[in-house]
């Protein structure tokens, strides 16, 4: 059974053939499906996705790249009030990007703390977006720190260090489709961690993964991810499916993994 924790499913990317989409990662075995939100609307869509499918769960989240405006009081609230929704089991897509030349920290690093305020107050974890922001990432992490933080670093991108450095903190690293990748850093990364730290995601629509690379992500590609990492770790691919979800029903407390 395999597990896809990270895939924008409800993006307008899928509008033309969701059905069939969602048909074909029940064919291939997707027992399991994490939608984020990435603002308000976003979130509010993936609330009613994860309504309609019995193996489809919610993020309601602020993407860092949705923050380079001021934020009104009532965006945070209209996301809290969603992230109260039955099937909504993380706060996410949060966190920090500083990959583009007008990006604001400020502003990403005070919508960051109040949905990790958020996430405290509704006892949930986070899904977490890095890029180019490591250390400023580590420091509010610090700063905000509570005994109930936890959570995923999405789409994983740092070196082993870093790795090292979120799994001591408690979070688990989400392995995306660029393990394929022939200059990937990923597989090196994850022979140093146990299983016990790793998930897995497409991020749909987006990195695609060997042989796909270059089209429409799509969330029945996840077991080429699975794949890749049971070689990695020279286990079974049955072994590594069931481990990666047994880490996802840890971490999203709420889900259950839908049968065939």
């Amino acid at each position: 059974m395999y597990v896809d924790v990270h895939c924008h499913l409800s993006f307008p990317d899928y509008d033309d053939d969701r059905e069939e989409i969602v048909r074909e990662m029940t064919d291939a075995g997707v027992r399991l499906l994490v939608d984020p939100g990435i603002d308000v609307e976003t979130s509010r869509k993936s609330v009613e996705l994860a309504a309609a499918y019995p193996m489809i769960y919610a993020n309601v989240g602020l993407h860092p790249h949705e923050t380079s405006a001021e934020l009104s009081t009532d965006t945070y609230d209209d996301l809290a009030r969603l992230a109260t929704a039955p099937k909504v089991v993380a706060i996410g897509e949060i966190g920090l990007d500083y990959h583009y030349p007008d990006c604001n920290p400020q502003r990403q690093q005070q919508a960051f703390r109040i949905m990790l305020r958020m996430a405290r107050t509704l006892d949930l974890p986070v899904v977490i977006h890095c890029r180019d922001a490591w250390d400023d990432l580590f420091a509010v992490l610090r700063e905000e720190n509570h005994s109930a933080l936890r959570g995923i670093m999405h789409c994983f991108s740092g070196d082993g260090d870093t790795a090292r450095r979120c799994t001591k903190l408690g979070f688990m690293l989400s392995i995306p489709g660029t393990v394929t990748y022939k200059r990937s850093l990923l597989p090196e990364i994850i022979r140093s961690i146990p299983i016990e730290h790793l998930l897995t995601e497409t991020d749909s629509p987006y990195l695609s993964p060997v042989p796909y690379r270059g089209k429409r992500n799509r969330p029945a590609h996840v077991r080429l991810v699975t794949e890749a990492i049971a070689s990695i770790k020279n286990m079974t691919i049955g072994e590594t499916a069931h481990a990666i979800a047994e880490n996802a029903a840890e971490i999203f407390g709420n889900c259950r993994l839908t049968d065939a």
